[in-house]
C-alpha cells in the first residue's frame, strides 16, 4: 500500500510501526560515565515493555576496539559512533536522558531528539536545558 504524498521519512516509519504493531522504542542518551544507570535505565524499560537502543562504546574506558588507535582514527571512531546514536535517535519514538549531569554531545543529542519532535525523558528532570 503506498503512503500517502506529503509524509515525511519519519511519518512513515512511524505508520510502519504502529502498522507491525512494535512496542514504543526508547533510546537512552546520556554521558558514557553513566554506562551503568544505562544498563539500570534499559532493564526498567525492557520490563516495562519497551524496545530500548542506547550507546554500547564507552571510548573513555579501554578495550581491545579502539585502545591502540591513533589521534585520526579515534576521532574518526567517535564521528561514527556519534552518527549511529543520530539514527538510534531518528529509529525511536522518545528518547530517555540519564544522569544528573548534561555536557555538550548530550545537549546536541537532546536538541536533535526534540528537533525531530520526539518526547525527551529524564531520569534527573531539573538538568533539562530547556526546563
Amino acid at each position: 500500500m503506498p503512503y500517502p504524498q506529503g509524509l515525511t521519512p519519519e511519518e512513515q516509519l512511524a505508520e510502519v510501526k504502529r502498522r507491525l504493531g512494535l512496542p514504543l522504542v526508547v533510546v537512552i542518551c546520556g554521558s558514557t560515565r553513566f554506562m551503568t544507570e544505562m544498563a539500570e535505565a534499559d532493564l526498567r524499560e525492557t520490563e516495562a515493555g519497551r524496545i530500548v537502543v542506547k550507546p554500547a562504546c564507552d571510548l573513555k574506558s579501554p578495550h581491545q576496539l579502539w585502545s591502540g588507535l591513533g589521534e585520526s582514527e579515534a576521532a574518526a571512531l567517535k564521528a561514527r559512533l556519534d552518527d549511529l546514536h543520530r539514527a538510534k535517535i531518528r529509529l525511536a519514538d522518545e528518547a530517555l536522558v540519564v544522569g544528573d549531569y548534561i555536557g555538550d554531545s548530550t545537549r546536541a543529542e537532546i536538541a536533535y531528539a526534540r528537533s525531530l519532535g520526539k518526547p525527551v525523558r529524564f531520569t534527573h528532570p531539573e538538568v533539562d536545558p530547556d526546563a
